[in-house]
C-alpha cells in the first residue's frame, strides 16, 4: 500500500470514528448561512478561528474587535440555535453538525452556551440596531437564532458543491497555485456585482500601482444552488478575466455568508483575502456598505471608512490596502481614466446599473465601451427583454372586492395570447391543495402566502405567467414576496381597494354575515385586520367597474412596461 492509500485509509477511519460519536447525540441541519460559516472555518479561510467563539471571545470581538489574545477580529462568528438545543445542551457536550440535506460535516465540542444582547450586537457590528434604516440588522434580527453556542470543530467532510467545482478553492490550494505561479505578490478583488470594463480598468490600475497579479475572488454565498442568477454572474466572471492578459489573473468563489457590516466588513474581507494567499486587497470607498449597489439610497456609512479601517491595521493583519479608483470613460479620449483626473470640459459618458437594467429589460443596445459582448450576451440570456420574461401578477383585497372575478378574467386573457404558460393560484384554490392545515392565525396568514410566493417564483423563474389571489392582508409577508419574486422577474401588485361595504353587500358565501354574527372568528375586515399595499403598481376599485374594464387596466400596464405585446 503506498502513502496516499494509507493516507485516505486513515483519513477514512477517523471519519468513522467521529461518526460512531454523534450516535445518539443531537444533531442539528444548518442553513445556508451556517453552511457559509461552517465551510469558512473548516477550509481555514477564517484562520486563527478554530471553532465558534467562546462568550470570552465573543464580547471581546464586540467591543474591540479582537480576541482575548488581542488578534484582530470584526465579526462574532458564533453557532445561533433555538432555545429547545440550548436547553438539551451541557457544556462538553458534542453536537452534529448537517447539511439541510442531514449529512454530516462536523461535530461540535461545546465550550459555551449564552443568550446574547442581540441590540447590543447590532450596534457594535452595525452601528445600529435599526432594522428599517439597515437590511443587514433587518436579516440579523429575523434570521438569528436566540442562543448561541460556542466550542471547537471536528471536520469530517466540507459540505458539497455541484457547481463550478474547479474554482470553488481553498485557501491551501490558492496558496499552492500563486506559488506554482511565481506570483509573490496577489491584489485580491472582493465582489457580488457584475463586472464591466470600468472594472477592469480600476483593477489593473491598482495591480500595476502594487507591482501584482490579480485574484478575483467574487461571493458565492447565500445563493440557492437553483438561482439562475448565481449561474449568470459566475459566467460572467468567466468571460470577464479573459479581457486579461494570461497569467494575470486567476478566479475563485467565496462560500461568504456577507453581513454588509461596512468598515467591519472590510477588514474581516481583508483578514479572509490574506488567508487566501493575498499580499494587497482592493478596498473600495463604499466597501461593505449594504446600499453601494443601490443608486437610489444614500450609502449607510461614510465614505472612505472602510479604507481607513483596513489601513489602520494592514501591518497587524499581514495585508496592505489599495484604494479603489473609480474610473469613468472619456469620449473624447476614447479611454477610461480616473475619475479624479477629469476636468472640465471632459465629455464623460457612464451607463448606471438601473439604466443597464433598462436596456436589458427593453431589448437595447449596449455599447462595447461600457462592456463586453460576450459579457452582455450572458446576461442578455439570462435576462431577457421583459416581453419574453416571466412574471406575477399578485391581487391583494378584502373578500368580495373581486379578486378571483379579475384573476380568472386575466387568465382567459393570457391563454388567448398562447405566449406564456398560465397558472392560478386563487386563495380558496390554495387553501385547499396546498395549506389544508393552517388556521387563520397571523402566523398562519404569512405562511400561506409565503407559500404562494414561493410556486409563484417557481413559475415566473421558468418563464411562465402566475396569477395569484390571496387576500393577503399584511403587509410584512406581501413585501417578502415581492423581494423573493422580483429576483425571478417581473411583479405586479395589484390592489383592490374596493370598499368593506361594496364587499360586504357582494357577499355570495353569508361570510360576512356570519362574521358579524360571532360565527366566524378572526375574518378579515370585521374581527381581523386588513393593511392596505404600501405601494401597489395598481389599484382599482370595482365597485363601478366590470371585471372586463378591471382587466383592461392590468393588461394596459402590462404593455405599457414591456410585458406584453
Amino acid at each position: 500500500m503506498n502513502d496516499y492509500s494509507e493516507s485516505l485509509l486513515v483519513h477514512f477511519r477517523r471519519c468513522e470514528a467521529l461518526k460512531q460519536q454523534v450516535i445518539g447525540l443531537p444533531s442539528i441541519d444548518l442553513n445556508l448561512r451556517q453552511l457559509c460559516d461552517l465551510e469558512l472555518l473548516l477550509n481555514r479561510a477564517f484562520y486563527p478561528l478554530d471553532g465558534y467563539l467562546s462568550q470570552a471571545d465573543y464580547g471581546h470581538v464586540l467591543e474591540k474587535m479582537r480576541l482575548t489574545d488581542n488578534t484582530v477580529w470584526p465579526i462574532p462568528i458564533c453557532l445561533d440555535v433555538p432555545e429547545k438545543i440550548a436547553n438539551c445542551l451541557r457544556i462538553g457536550d458534542k453536537l452534529g453538525l448537517n447539511d439541510q440535506e442531514g449529512f454530516l460535516l462536523a461535530i461540535l465540542t461545546v465550550m459555551d452556551i449564552w443568550q446574547p444582547d442581540k441590540k447590543f450586537e447590532a450596534e457594535a457590528v452595525y452601528g445600529t440596531n435599526d432594522t428599517k434604516r439597515h437590511p443587514g440588522v433587518k436579516k440579523f434580527y429575523e434570521n438569528t437564532n436566540e442562543w448561541y453556542l460556542g466550542g471547537t470543530l471536528e471536520g469530517i467532510s466540507l459540505p458539497i458543491h455541484y457547481d463550478f467545482k474547479e474554482i470553488r478553492l481553498s485557501p491551501a490550494e490558492t496558496t499552492r497555485r500563486f506559488s506554482v505561479n511565481g506570483w509573490r505578490h496577489v491584489i485580491g478583488f472582493h465582489t457580488d456585482a457584475y463586472l464591466h470594463c470600468a472594472h477592469k480598468e480600476m483593477i489593473l490600475k491598482a495591480a500595476r500601482e502594487a507591482g501584482a497579479n490579480i485574484f478575483l475572488q467574487p461571493v458565492a454565498g447565500l445563493d440557492h444552488p437553483g438561482n439562475l442568477d448565481h449561474y449568470t454572474h459566475v459566467r460572467c466572471y468567466q468571460e470577464f478575466i479573459k479581457k486579461f492578459p494570461r497569467n494575470m489573473i486567476n478566479l475563485g468563489l467565496l462560500p461568504l455568508a456577507s453581513r454588509w457590516a461596512g468598515p467591519r466588513d472590510a477588514l474581516w474581507q481583508a483578514i479572509i483575502k490574506r488567508n487566501f494567499g493575498c499580499t494587497h486587497f482592493l478596498v473600495a470607498d463604499d466597501h461593505g456598505d449594504p446600499f453601494s449597489s443601490n443608486l437610489g439610497k444614500k450609502n449607510f456609512y461614510p465614505a472612505g471608512d472602510g479604507q481607513r479601517l483596513v489601513k489602520q491595521y494592514e501591518n497587524e493583519i499581514g495585508i496592505k490596502m489599495i484604494p479603489a479608483e473609480k474610473m469613468v470613460y472619456v469620449e473624447d479620449r476614447a479611454q477610461y481614466i480616473s475619475q479624479k483626473e477629469v476636468h472640465a470640459g471632459m465629455q464623460v459618458k457612464t451607463i448606471s446599473s438601473s439604466e443597464l437594467q433598462r436596456r436589458l429589460e427593453n431589448g437595447l443596445e449596449i455599447p462595447e465601451w461600457f462592456s463586453y459582448p460576450e459579457v452582455v450576451a450572458e446576461l442578455r440570456r439570462a435576462f431577457p427583454p421583459r416581453s419574453r420574461q416571466g412574471f406575477t401578477i399578485f391581487i391583494t383585497g378584502l373578500s368580495g372586492s373581486g379578486k378571483s372575478t379579475l384573476a380568472k378574467v386575466l387568465m382567459v386573457k393570457f391563454l388567448e395570447m398562447r405566449d406564456r404558460p398560465v397558472t392560478l393560484l386563487d386563495g380558496d384554490i390554495v387553501r385547499k391543495n396546498l395549506s389544508s392545515e393552517l388556521s387563520f392565525s397571523e402566523e398562519h396568514r404569512n405562511l400561506n402566502i409565503t407559500r404562494i410566493g414561493f410556486v409563484a417564483s417557481e413559475i415566473t423563474k421558468n418563464g411562465g405567467i402566475a396569477l395569484c389571489a390571496p387576500i393577503a392582508p399584511y403587509e410584512e409577508s406581501r413585501q417578502a414576496n415581492r423581494e423573493l419574486i422580483s429576483k425571478c422577474g417581473g411583479y405586479i401588485e395589484v390592489y383592490m381597494s374596493t370598499p368593506l361595504e361594496v364587499c360586504e353587500q357582494r357577499d355570495r358565501k353569508g361570510l360576512y354575515a356570519k362574521a358579524r354574527a360571532g360565527k366566524i372568528h378572526g375574518f378579515t375586515g370585521v374581527s381581523a385586520p386588513y393593511t392596505p399595499p404600501s405601494n401597489p403598481e395598481i389599484t382599482i376599485d370595482t365597485s363601478d367597474m366590470t371585471p372586463a374594464e378591471a382587466a383592461q387596466e392590468v393588461l394596459l400596464y402590462l404593455e405599457e412596461h414591456g410585458y406584453i405585446r
